[in-house]
């Protein structure tokens, strides 16, 4: 994992939640840390790791994700023990 994967894992579990991450960094920062992902219907996103399954939507017409999607991410990481 490289520094700007590391910043944006370390950001994923800041308090208060950013709402200014860029869907396609924390995308880069799962496959880092060996996730598979595979496209699903629509926006939404599979993403496998360590046995941890999860679907997310990837946010649309903005490249960012809301503080509702940052969380959700920290509690699939949690679940997968990625944390920083």
């Amino acid at each position: 994992m490289d520094n700007k994967h590391r910043k944006t894992l370390e950001a994923i579990f800041e308090k208060p939640e950013r709402a200014n991450l860029d869907w396609k960094d924390i995308e880069a920062m799962l496959i880092a840390l060996g996730a598979e992902i595979s496209e699903g219907n629509g926006s939404r996103v599979r993403v496998a790791l360590k046995g941890v399954r999860a679907v997310f939507h990837r946010p649309h017409p903005q490249k960012e994700t809301n503080k509702g999607a940052v969380k959700s991410v920290r509690k699939f990481l949690e679940a997968a023990g990625g944390k920083p």
